[in-house]
């Protein structure tokens, strides 16, 4: 019923930066709070930003200061722009989203992550 596509993942040496992308299709009427998680391999799935529908946004403090969540409502879709990259930054990073389908259902939907490695 609703696909989460993400994209812009990839190798950067540390210091640098990158943009991840995710993009919403299907049977949406809404969307409600869109999230980004990253598992680092052999290490839990562990949240790193959420953003709202109305703007206000959260990170985990490992974050703060150099990454950005933002959101295009009208596309449906979640930026996470990636700054003063680090090698502890290396993950495969997931977007999250809780939908509101045609029908009024409310359902989560997880994309199929997008790897992002740091080194140099």
């Amino acid at each position: 019923q609703v696909q989460l596509v993400e994209s812009g993942g990839g190798l950067v040496q540390p210091g640098g930066s990158l943009r991840l992308s995710c993009a919403a299709s299907g049977s949406i009427f809404s969307i409600n709070a869109m999230r980004w998680y990253r598992q680092a391999p052999g290490k839990e799935r562990e949240f790193v930003a959420l953003i709202t529908t109305g703007g206000s946004t959260n990170y985990v403090d490992s974050v703060k200061g150099r990454f950005t969540i933002s959101r295009d409502n009208a596309k449906n879709t979640v930026y996470l722009q990636m700054n003063s990259l680090k090698p502890e930054d290396t993950a495969v990073y997931y977007c999250n989203a809780a939908v509101v389908l045609t029908s009024r259902a409310q359902i989560e939907v997880w994309g199929q992550g997008t790897l992002v490695t740091v080194s140099s």
